[in-house]
Protein backbone atom coordinates (compact mmCIF):
# COMPACT_ATOMS: atom_id res chain seq x y z
CA UNK A 1 0.00 0.00 0.00
CA UNK A 2 1.47 3.22 -0.88
CA UNK A 3 1.50 6.63 1.06
CA UNK A 4 -1.34 8.42 -1.05
CA UNK A 5 -3.85 4.75 -0.42
CA UNK A 6 -2.85 4.61 3.25
CA UNK A 7 -3.97 8.54 3.75
CA UNK A 8 -7.40 7.84 1.68
CA UNK A 9 -8.19 4.72 4.08
CA UNK A 10 -7.45 7.06 7.45
CA UNK A 11 -9.22 9.92 6.08
CA UNK A 12 -12.40 6.99 5.37
CA UNK A 13 -12.29 5.64 8.46
CA UNK A 14 -11.07 2.77 6.81
CA UNK A 15 -8.12 2.33 9.02
CA UNK A 16 -8.39 3.84 12.62
CA UNK A 17 -5.89 6.19 13.98
CA UNK A 18 -4.36 4.12 16.56
CA UNK A 19 -3.55 1.40 14.08
CA UNK A 20 -1.71 3.58 11.35
CA UNK A 21 1.82 2.22 13.04
CA UNK A 22 0.66 -1.20 12.23
CA UNK A 23 1.29 -0.04 8.00
CA UNK A 24 4.23 2.23 8.82
CA UNK A 25 6.63 0.41 11.24
CA UNK A 26 7.18 4.32 11.80
CA UNK A 27 5.65 6.55 14.87
CA UNK A 28 7.52 9.58 12.63
CA UNK A 29 5.57 8.71 9.79
CA UNK A 30 2.52 7.38 11.18
CA UNK A 31 2.27 10.89 12.58
CA UNK A 32 2.37 12.47 9.08
CA UNK A 33 -0.29 9.79 7.94
CA UNK A 34 -2.76 11.50 10.87
CA UNK A 35 -2.22 14.84 10.22
CA UNK A 36 -2.45 14.93 6.36
CA UNK A 37 -5.73 12.48 6.68
CA UNK A 38 -6.91 14.78 8.96
CA UNK A 39 -6.33 17.52 6.50
CA UNK A 40 -8.05 15.84 3.59
CA UNK A 41 -10.76 14.99 5.63
CA UNK A 42 -11.39 18.26 7.29
CA UNK A 43 -10.68 20.34 3.83
CA UNK A 44 -7.96 21.99 6.00
CA UNK A 45 -3.97 22.63 6.93
CA UNK A 46 -2.15 21.74 10.02
CA UNK A 47 0.99 23.15 8.19
CA UNK A 48 2.25 24.87 11.45
CA UNK A 49 1.30 21.79 14.22
CA UNK A 50 3.43 19.82 12.15
CA UNK A 51 6.77 21.61 12.39
CA UNK A 52 8.22 20.26 15.63
CA UNK A 53 11.70 19.07 17.03
CA UNK A 54 10.11 16.48 19.47
CA UNK A 55 10.81 12.90 18.20
CA UNK A 56 7.50 10.81 17.78
CA UNK A 57 9.48 7.52 18.07
CA UNK A 58 10.21 8.40 22.06
CA UNK A 59 7.07 9.85 23.23
CA UNK A 60 4.13 7.75 21.50
CA UNK A 61 3.66 5.15 23.42
CA UNK A 62 4.66 7.23 26.57
CA UNK A 63 3.60 10.58 26.53
CA UNK A 64 0.71 10.70 23.86
CA UNK A 65 -1.49 8.49 21.33
CA UNK A 66 -2.24 9.44 17.91
CA UNK A 67 -0.45 11.65 17.57
CA UNK A 68 -0.47 14.33 14.70
CA UNK A 69 1.93 17.06 15.66
CA UNK A 70 2.82 19.57 18.52
CA UNK A 71 0.72 23.07 19.91
CA UNK A 72 3.82 25.58 20.29
CA UNK A 73 3.21 27.98 23.19
CA UNK A 74 5.85 30.58 23.65
CA UNK A 75 8.10 30.60 26.50
CA UNK A 76 9.61 33.00 28.70
CA UNK A 77 12.39 33.45 31.08
CA UNK A 78 12.12 35.68 34.64
CA UNK A 79 14.93 35.99 36.81
CA UNK A 80 17.52 35.48 38.02
CA UNK A 81 15.78 35.26 41.05
CA UNK A 82 18.22 34.25 44.47
CA UNK A 83 16.26 31.40 46.24
CA UNK A 84 17.72 30.91 49.91
CA UNK A 85 16.23 27.42 50.26
CA UNK A 86 17.26 24.19 51.98
CA UNK A 87 17.68 22.37 48.79
CA UNK A 88 17.48 25.74 46.05
CA UNK A 89 20.46 27.57 46.55
CA UNK A 90 21.66 30.65 44.49
CA UNK A 91 20.21 32.67 41.49
CA UNK A 92 17.44 30.71 39.24
CA UNK A 93 15.96 31.51 36.02
CA UNK A 94 12.39 30.26 35.87
CA UNK A 95 11.21 29.21 32.21
CA UNK A 96 7.37 30.14 31.47
CA UNK A 97 4.96 28.50 28.94
CA UNK A 98 2.36 30.85 28.59
CA UNK A 99 -0.10 33.10 25.88
CA UNK A 100 -0.90 35.42 28.40
CA UNK A 101 0.86 38.96 27.87
CA UNK A 102 2.66 40.91 30.67
CA UNK A 103 3.30 37.23 32.91
CA UNK A 104 6.54 36.80 32.47
CA UNK A 105 7.29 40.70 32.70
CA UNK A 106 5.64 40.70 36.25
CA UNK A 107 7.16 37.48 37.17
CA UNK A 108 10.25 39.13 36.25
CA UNK A 109 9.83 42.34 37.91
CA UNK A 110 9.04 40.90 41.28
CA UNK A 111 12.15 38.31 41.08
CA UNK A 112 14.14 41.72 40.66
CA UNK A 113 12.60 43.09 43.82
CA UNK A 114 12.88 40.15 46.07
CA UNK A 115 16.83 39.19 44.64
CA UNK A 116 17.52 43.31 45.53
CA UNK A 117 16.37 42.15 48.94
CA UNK A 118 18.73 39.75 49.29
CA UNK A 119 16.31 36.78 48.02
CA UNK A 120 13.57 34.28 49.20
CA UNK A 121 13.73 31.84 52.01
CA UNK A 122 12.15 28.72 51.21
CA UNK A 123 10.57 25.49 53.51
CA UNK A 124 9.57 22.05 52.41
CA UNK A 125 6.87 21.37 55.39
CA UNK A 126 6.08 17.96 53.89
CA UNK A 127 6.50 15.72 50.78
CA UNK A 128 4.06 13.05 50.07
CA UNK A 129 1.89 11.37 47.29
CA UNK A 130 -1.57 9.73 47.54
CA UNK A 131 -3.65 7.55 46.79
CA UNK A 132 -6.95 6.57 48.40
CA UNK A 133 -8.68 3.63 47.30
CA UNK A 134 -12.31 2.30 48.18
CA UNK A 135 -13.07 -1.35 49.81
CA UNK A 136 -16.80 -2.22 50.49
CA UNK A 137 -17.41 -3.82 54.07
CA UNK A 138 -19.94 -5.63 55.55
CA UNK A 139 -20.17 -2.97 57.98
CA UNK A 140 -18.56 -0.42 59.61
CA UNK A 141 -17.46 -2.21 62.19
CA UNK A 142 -15.93 -4.68 59.68
CA UNK A 143 -14.26 -1.57 58.35
CA UNK A 144 -12.98 -0.01 61.07
CA UNK A 145 -11.02 -3.97 62.03
CA UNK A 146 -9.56 -3.65 58.12
CA UNK A 147 -8.30 0.00 59.22
CA UNK A 148 -6.82 -0.80 62.61
CA UNK A 149 -5.15 -3.77 61.27
CA UNK A 150 -3.62 -1.82 58.00
CA UNK A 151 -2.32 1.10 60.08
CA UNK A 152 -0.48 -1.52 62.19
CA UNK A 153 1.09 -3.31 59.45
CA UNK A 154 2.48 -0.92 56.85
CA UNK A 155 5.88 -1.98 57.21
CA UNK A 156 4.65 -5.79 55.89
CA UNK A 157 2.20 -4.60 52.76
CA UNK A 158 5.63 -2.43 51.85
CA UNK A 159 7.44 -5.48 51.80
CA UNK A 160 4.86 -8.20 50.53
CA UNK A 161 3.36 -5.17 48.39
CA UNK A 162 5.15 -2.32 47.53
CA UNK A 163 8.46 -3.38 46.97
CA UNK A 164 7.29 -5.99 44.19
CA UNK A 165 6.35 -3.32 41.83
CA UNK A 166 8.83 -0.28 42.56
CA UNK A 167 12.44 0.35 43.64
CA UNK A 168 11.35 4.17 44.29
CA UNK A 169 8.62 3.99 46.25
CA UNK A 170 7.80 3.94 50.08
CA UNK A 171 4.76 3.70 52.03
CA UNK A 172 5.11 6.23 55.00
CA UNK A 173 1.56 6.57 56.42
CA UNK A 174 -2.27 5.54 55.81
CA UNK A 175 -5.32 7.77 56.95
CA UNK A 176 -8.57 5.69 56.87
CA UNK A 177 -12.00 7.42 56.19
CA UNK A 178 -15.02 5.06 56.90
CA UNK A 179 -18.61 5.96 55.56
CA UNK A 180 -21.49 3.77 56.37
CA UNK A 181 -19.73 0.34 55.11
CA UNK A 182 -17.39 2.27 52.60
CA UNK A 183 -13.68 2.43 53.71
CA UNK A 184 -11.41 4.93 52.21
CA UNK A 185 -7.56 4.04 52.99
CA UNK A 186 -5.66 7.24 51.39
CA UNK A 187 -2.13 5.71 51.54
CA UNK A 188 1.11 7.87 51.75
CA UNK A 189 3.75 7.46 49.63
CA UNK A 190 7.93 8.52 49.29
CA UNK A 191 8.17 8.79 45.41
CA UNK A 192 11.88 10.29 45.07
CA UNK A 193 12.22 12.47 42.10
CA UNK A 194 8.94 11.44 40.41
CA UNK A 195 5.89 13.28 40.75
CA UNK A 196 5.18 9.43 41.62
CA UNK A 197 1.23 8.82 40.88
CA UNK A 198 1.68 6.36 38.08
CA UNK A 199 3.93 5.11 41.36
CA UNK A 200 1.37 4.72 44.07
CA UNK A 201 -1.72 3.63 42.04
CA UNK A 202 0.30 0.73 40.96
CA UNK A 203 1.52 0.52 44.60
CA UNK A 204 -1.89 0.66 45.79
CA UNK A 205 -3.25 -2.26 43.45
CA UNK A 206 -0.58 -4.46 45.05
CA UNK A 207 -1.90 -3.43 48.71
CA UNK A 208 -5.26 -4.16 47.73
CA UNK A 209 -4.64 -7.79 46.57
CA UNK A 210 -2.92 -8.14 50.10
CA UNK A 211 -5.80 -6.63 51.96
CA UNK A 212 -8.55 -9.22 50.06
CA UNK A 213 -6.13 -12.36 50.96
CA UNK A 214 -6.16 -11.33 54.60
CA UNK A 215 -10.17 -10.28 54.61
CA UNK A 216 -12.08 -12.42 51.82
CA UNK A 217 -15.48 -10.54 52.84
CA UNK A 218 -14.15 -7.22 51.96
CA UNK A 219 -14.69 -6.16 48.24
CA UNK A 220 -11.98 -3.74 46.61
CA UNK A 221 -14.54 -1.53 44.25
CA UNK A 222 -12.31 1.43 43.12
CA UNK A 223 -8.23 2.13 42.91
CA UNK A 224 -9.34 5.67 43.55
CA UNK A 225 -12.22 6.48 46.06
CA UNK A 226 -12.11 10.69 45.31
CA UNK A 227 -9.97 10.80 48.99
CA UNK A 228 -6.77 10.93 47.21
CA UNK A 229 -7.17 13.71 45.94
CA UNK A 230 -6.14 14.44 42.24
CA UNK A 231 -6.83 17.28 39.42
CA UNK A 232 -9.76 18.21 41.16
CA UNK A 233 -10.55 21.40 43.93
CA UNK A 234 -10.68 20.19 47.42
CA UNK A 235 -10.27 20.45 51.66
CA UNK A 236 -8.34 17.57 51.82
CA UNK A 237 -5.51 18.57 50.20
CA UNK A 238 -5.79 22.26 51.00
CA UNK A 239 -5.86 21.17 54.55
CA UNK A 240 -3.29 18.00 54.61
CA UNK A 241 -1.17 18.07 51.79
CA UNK A 242 -0.20 16.28 48.81
CA UNK A 243 2.92 16.44 47.12
CA UNK A 244 5.03 19.08 47.71
CA UNK A 245 3.88 21.56 50.70
CA UNK A 246 6.38 24.37 50.14
CA UNK A 247 6.46 28.15 51.84
CA UNK A 248 8.39 31.13 50.54
CA UNK A 249 8.91 34.08 52.47
CA UNK A 250 10.96 37.45 52.51
CA UNK A 251 11.34 40.50 53.48
CA UNK A 252 11.65 43.74 51.27
CA UNK A 253 12.70 46.95 52.49
CA UNK A 254 10.33 49.68 52.42
CA UNK A 255 12.81 51.54 49.97
CA UNK A 256 12.56 48.91 47.45
CA UNK A 257 8.82 48.58 47.53
CA UNK A 258 9.05 52.55 46.71
CA UNK A 259 11.18 52.45 43.98
CA UNK A 260 11.01 49.14 42.56
CA UNK A 261 7.20 48.37 42.86
CA UNK A 262 5.86 52.11 42.94
CA UNK A 263 3.79 51.51 46.20
CA UNK A 264 3.75 50.83 50.15
CA UNK A 265 3.99 48.23 52.28
CA UNK A 266 0.83 49.56 53.94
CA UNK A 267 -0.97 49.39 50.69
CA UNK A 268 0.43 45.77 49.41
CA UNK A 269 -0.75 44.75 52.70
CA UNK A 270 -4.31 45.68 53.13
CA UNK A 271 -4.88 44.69 49.27
CA UNK A 272 -3.52 41.50 50.13
CA UNK A 273 -6.31 41.38 52.84
CA UNK A 274 -9.33 42.98 51.63
CA UNK A 275 -8.43 40.59 48.13
CA UNK A 276 -6.61 37.27 48.41
CA UNK A 277 -8.44 36.82 52.34
CA UNK A 278 -11.79 38.38 52.96
CA UNK A 279 -12.23 38.50 48.82
CA UNK A 280 -11.61 34.70 48.67
CA UNK A 281 -13.71 33.80 51.78
CA UNK A 282 -16.35 35.55 50.37
CA UNK A 283 -16.02 33.40 47.11
CA UNK A 284 -15.44 30.29 49.12
CA UNK A 285 -12.05 29.83 47.35
CA UNK A 286 -9.54 27.20 48.06
CA UNK A 287 -7.25 29.83 46.47
CA UNK A 288 -6.56 32.54 48.96
CA UNK A 289 -4.00 34.15 46.57
CA UNK A 290 -3.97 36.40 43.59
CA UNK A 291 -3.17 34.39 41.11
CA UNK A 292 -0.85 31.00 42.13
CA UNK A 293 -2.17 29.26 38.93
CA UNK A 294 -0.66 31.53 36.37
CA UNK A 295 2.31 31.11 37.28
CA UNK A 296 2.30 27.70 38.21
CA UNK A 297 0.38 26.98 34.80
CA UNK A 298 3.45 28.40 32.83
CA UNK A 299 5.86 26.36 34.50
CA UNK A 300 3.79 23.30 34.56
CA UNK A 301 3.62 23.39 30.49
CA UNK A 302 7.38 24.37 30.02
CA UNK A 303 8.33 21.44 32.24
CA UNK A 304 6.20 18.17 31.47
CA UNK A 305 4.44 18.63 34.22
CA UNK A 306 1.02 17.10 34.40
CA UNK A 307 -1.13 20.05 33.64
CA UNK A 308 -4.30 18.72 35.22
CA UNK A 309 -2.75 19.09 38.83
CA UNK A 310 -2.04 22.79 38.20
CA UNK A 311 -5.90 22.84 40.18
CA UNK A 312 -3.90 21.79 43.15
CA UNK A 313 -1.11 23.45 42.71
CA UNK A 314 -3.45 26.77 42.67
CA UNK A 315 -4.38 25.98 46.17
CA UNK A 316 -2.78 28.66 48.64
CA UNK A 317 -2.43 31.26 51.03
CA UNK A 318 -0.68 34.34 50.35
CA UNK A 319 0.35 36.83 53.59
CA UNK A 320 1.17 39.75 53.52
CA UNK A 321 1.92 42.30 56.80
CA UNK A 322 4.41 45.08 57.69
CA UNK A 323 6.96 44.90 59.98
CA UNK A 324 7.80 46.38 62.99
CA UNK A 325 10.61 48.37 61.10
CA UNK A 326 8.37 49.61 58.22
CA UNK A 327 9.12 46.69 55.62
CA UNK A 328 6.82 44.69 53.98
CA UNK A 329 6.73 40.86 55.28
CA UNK A 330 5.37 38.35 52.24
CA UNK A 331 4.94 34.79 52.37
CA UNK A 332 3.11 32.26 50.30
CA UNK A 333 1.90 28.79 51.36
CA UNK A 334 1.64 25.82 48.84
CA UNK A 335 0.30 22.75 50.45
CA UNK A 336 -0.72 20.78 47.45
CA UNK A 337 2.36 21.36 44.70
CA UNK A 338 2.49 18.06 42.56
CA UNK A 339 5.88 17.81 40.36
CA UNK A 340 8.89 15.73 39.11
CA UNK A 341 11.85 16.00 37.50
CA UNK A 342 11.85 12.22 36.07
CA UNK A 343 9.13 10.53 34.15
CA UNK A 344 6.26 11.46 32.28
CA UNK A 345 6.38 14.80 30.35
CA UNK A 346 9.64 15.61 32.10
CA UNK A 347 10.95 12.86 29.21
CA UNK A 348 10.05 14.99 26.41
CA UNK A 349 13.15 16.92 24.67
CA UNK A 350 11.67 20.58 25.14
CA UNK A 351 10.33 19.86 28.94
CA UNK A 352 13.74 18.43 29.85
CA UNK A 353 15.79 21.59 28.29
CA UNK A 354 13.72 23.80 30.44
CA UNK A 355 14.30 21.85 33.70
CA UNK A 356 17.92 22.11 33.06
CA UNK A 357 17.55 25.56 33.13
CA UNK A 358 16.99 25.57 36.37
CA UNK A 359 19.71 22.56 37.09
CA UNK A 360 16.84 19.82 38.34
CA UNK A 361 16.39 17.89 34.79
CA UNK A 362 16.85 14.07 35.63
CA UNK A 363 17.07 12.41 39.27
CA UNK A 364 18.87 14.19 42.04
CA UNK A 365 21.29 12.53 44.86
CA UNK A 366 20.09 11.39 46.99
CA UNK A 367 17.06 10.79 45.35
CA UNK A 368 14.00 13.19 45.35
CA UNK A 369 16.34 16.15 46.20
CA UNK A 370 16.08 17.56 42.69
CA UNK A 371 11.98 17.88 43.09
CA UNK A 372 12.36 19.40 46.23
CA UNK A 373 14.97 21.61 44.75
CA UNK A 374 12.33 22.37 41.68
CA UNK A 375 10.05 22.70 44.59
CA UNK A 376 11.69 25.55 46.19
CA UNK A 377 12.18 27.48 42.69
CA UNK A 378 8.34 27.30 41.97
CA UNK A 379 7.27 28.29 45.23
CA UNK A 380 10.16 31.28 44.47
CA UNK A 381 8.68 32.54 41.46
CA UNK A 382 4.95 32.04 42.44
CA UNK A 383 6.44 34.71 45.44
CA UNK A 384 7.47 36.77 43.04
CA UNK A 385 4.65 37.17 40.72
CA UNK A 386 2.26 37.49 43.93
CA UNK A 387 4.48 40.05 44.63
CA UNK A 388 4.45 41.86 41.30
CA UNK A 389 0.91 41.80 41.03
CA UNK A 390 -0.12 42.81 44.31
CA UNK A 391 2.02 46.08 43.86
CA UNK A 392 0.38 46.43 40.23
CA UNK A 393 -2.72 46.62 41.57
CA UNK A 394 -2.25 48.78 44.98
CA UNK A 395 -0.34 51.56 42.72
CA UNK A 396 -3.32 51.18 39.80
CA UNK A 397 -0.90 49.83 37.13
CA UNK A 398 -2.67 46.64 36.41
CA UNK A 399 -4.56 47.85 33.72
CA UNK A 400 -2.27 49.60 32.32
CA UNK A 401 0.42 46.86 31.89
CA UNK A 402 -1.98 44.76 30.10
CA UNK A 403 -2.69 47.61 27.83
CA UNK A 404 0.89 47.71 27.05
CA UNK A 405 2.05 44.01 27.20
CA UNK A 406 -1.28 41.70 27.07
CA UNK A 407 -3.07 43.60 23.33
Amino acid sequence: MNLEELIEKVASGEIKLHQVEKYTGSKRLATEIRRKALEKKLGISLENIGHYSIDPEEVIGKNIENMIGVVQIPMGVAGPLKINGEYAKGEFYIPLATTEGALVASVNRGCSALTAAGGVKTTIIDDKMTRAPLLKCPDARRAREVAQWVEKNLEYLQEKAVSKVTRHGKLRGVKPYIVGNNLYLRFEFETGDAMGMNMVTIASEEIMKVIEEHFPDVKYLALSGNLCVDKKPNAMNFINGRGKTVIAEAIIPREIVEKKLKTTPELIAEVNYRKNLVGSAQAGSYGFNAHFGNIVGAIFLATGQDEAQITEGSHGITLAEVTPEGDLYISITMPSLEIGTVGGGTRVATQREALSIMGVAGGGDPPGANAKKFAEIIAGAVLAGELSLLAAIAAKHLAKAHKELGR
